[in-house]
């Protein structure tokens, strides 16, 4: 039996979607959620504890302690899939062989890089490399016209994004590099990609949700997802729905080709009046996995398994819509249970989340879109009602 390895920052879907497949298994994963499938070959970062605290994400995590943890897993393994968390550049080439996904991010990841390809060829916004906050003061003085975004040359998820403006006086993290970027309003979308070697194929388009569509507050932090694209889950009132999906269509499929994408992999959006802007490529599996999972009735590790094996895939319609919303902890809490049956990724019952850190994911599905956001939105007031019930004096 060959012998497939899991690593990154949360492993627990696709530990559920491998468990369904012929693959003796491995799985390092940063957090260790209460719902996470235990295997015999597994291996933890943080480990939670009864009244101890779990921490802030962004101060504790490494990406080295997964790997360095995981060189005997990594030896042992006759595949690897790197998630969210880890870059395929981390391994050494021999080991990189091993991945199944996208090998070369290069110039994916790095931000600048990725303006510099995609620039001549695709609608992305006005991109600068900095040294220091001073220079993106003095850019963004001389076209007053046009706002920006800071943003490090290296990063998902929506951390770390500063809005610059008259008022702003924060600083860069040393031995960070940043990009100023073109502020760009408008709806945020993603498309997520099926790539083999033979073909590129969008397989769904969603709606992309950050803090700031629930708060208005120019945090741009991943929250979830809504799919498929329509008229209504688009969440505003728009022209040509068709057009917006084959544009999102077409235009990642092109940018696939370009980076030669494989697997499951993303393309993050945003669409205005003057068009469809491209953000990011994630050349990993995306948030999304588990409402695609749930939309096309499919296994999406399977999915993607097959497609960096360049075998035949057929991919369904969708036969619902999908709801994924991760809930940050309202207030420092102690985690008690909550009887809902449509959340996952779970602290361990008596831990500590600090105000802030992701707390839990809502993920459900429904063939009507008026009634799954109404079952979203009750497990939100339930969820944080039962949470501020167990709120924990900050120390």
């Amino acid at each position: 039996m060959e012998k497939l390895l899991l690593i990154g920052i949360n492993t627990r879907s696709m530990l559920n979607s491998a468990l369904k497949l012929d693959y003796e298994l491995y799985s390092t994963s940063y957090f260790s959620t209460l719902d996470t499938p235990e295997i015999k070959n597994q291996k933890i970062i943080l480990e939670e504890h009864d009244d101890e605290s779990s921490g802030v994400f962004e101060d504790q995590f490494d990406s080295s302690n997964i790997l360095e943890i995981s060189k005997d897993f990594i030896d042992e393994a006759d595949y690897i899939i790197p998630i969210s968390g880890i870059s395929p550049s981390d391994f050494s080439k021999k080991d990189r062989k091993k991945i199944l996904g996208t090998k070369d991010v290069s110039k994916i990841e790095d931000k600048f890089k990725f303006y510099n390809e995609m620039k001549e060829e695709f609608n992305v916004p006005e991109t600068f490399f900095i040294n220091d906050v001073d220079e993106a003061v003095e850019i963004s003085k001389n076209k007053p016209n046009t706002q920006y975004i800071l943003k490090p040359v290296k990063g998902s998820g929506g951390y770390n994004i500063k809005l610059l403006n008259n008022e702003s006086t924060f600083q860069l993290n040393d031995g960070e590099k940043y990009i100023l970027q073109e502020y760009v309003e408008g709806i945020n979308l993603s498309s997520s990609i099926l790539g083999s070697k033979d073909s590129k194929k969008t397989i769904m388009n969603s709606r992309l949700l950050t803090e700031n569509d629930f708060k208005n507050n120019n945090s741009y932090i991943y929250i979830g997802n809504i799919l498929p694209l329509t008229n209504e889950s688009i969440l505003t009132k728009v022209r040509d729905i068709d057009k917006i999906n084959n544009n999102m269509i077409e235009t990642s499929e092109n940018i696939s080709r370009k980076f030669d994408l494989m697997g499951s992999c993303g393309v993050d959006y945003i669409l205005n009046e003057k068009g469809l802007y491209v953000i990011e490529v994630n050349p990993r599996i995306q948030g999304t996995f588990e409402c695609i999972e749930k939309s096309l009735q499919m296994n999406m590790l399977d999915a993607h398994i097959k497609s960096c094996l360049n075998k035949e895939l057929e991919i369904p319609k969708a036969k619902c819509y999908s709801y994924k919303k991760i809930i940050y902890s309202p207030c420092r809490n102690k985690y008690e249970k909550i009887d809902l049956d449509n959340i996952y990724d779970l602290p361990h019952i008596g831990t500590i989340t600090e105000k802030s850190e992701p707390l839990l994911t809502i993920i459900d599905k429904d063939s009507d879109f008026n009634r799954l956001c109404k079952k979203i939105d009750y497990s939100s007031k339930v969820v944080n009602n039962e949470t501020k019930k167990h709120q924990q004096d900050v120390l």
